[in-house]
Order: structure tokens, then C-alpha cells, then sequence
């Protein structure tokens, strides 16, 4: 038997077993509705967190810049924007790499 031909029979053997490995739905257990209210809260909170980064980082760029501090607030905003994608994206992130 040749090499490929093995390789190729491994391949469908290792399909094959995948196959049968169950994949449950994500279902809440009962009781953890509160996790979940304190859950929201917690992103809720970040996201304010976030607002209130944008609009400090907006004054500080409305300052007059007497040594040349202008790149430093554009990077500042890069920072909070990239701290809201994450927020919002933590549990799509979580449940990416849990599987």
C-alpha cells in the first residue's frame, strides 16, 4: 500500500470518528439568571467606561498642544476604540475559543 493511499485512508478513518463526537447546544442552567444580569451590568459598565475615555481623550485633543502631543491622543483613541470592539466582542471571543 502506498503511502498516499494510507494517508488518505487515515484521513477518512479520522472523518469518520469526528463525525460521531456529539456537539450539545449551549443551554443556561437553571438558577444562573442572575450570572447573566450581573454579566450585562459588567459590559454595560465597560461600555460607559468607554464613552467617558472617548470624550476625555476628545478634550484632552482640544487643548492647545504647545509640545507637539497631537500622535500620543490619536493613539489614545486607537486604545479606547480598540478596548470597545473587545467589550463587545467577549463573548462571541469566549465561545470562539472554547470550541
Amino acid at each position: 500500500m502506498s503511502l498516499l493511499a494510507s494517508a488518505t485512508s487515515a484521513a477518512v478513518h479520522a472523518s469518520v470518528a469526528f463525525a460521531a463526537i456529539p456537539n450539545p447546544t449551549t443551554q443556561e442552567p437553571p438558577g444562573f439568571g442572575g450570572v447573566m444580569s450581573i454579566l450585562g451590568w459588567a459590559k454595560w459598565a465597560a461600555l460607559a467606561v468607554c464613552v467617558v475615555a472617548l470624550i476625555a481623550v476628545g478634550a484632552l485633543m482640544a487643548l492647545p498642544s504647545r509640545r507637539s502631543e497631537g500622535g500620543e491622543h490619536a493613539g489614545n483613541v486607537g486604545k479606547v476604540l480598540l478596548g470597545v470592539v473587545t467589550i463587545s466582542a467577549a463573548a462571541s471571543l469566549v465561545g470562539f475559543l472554547a470550541t
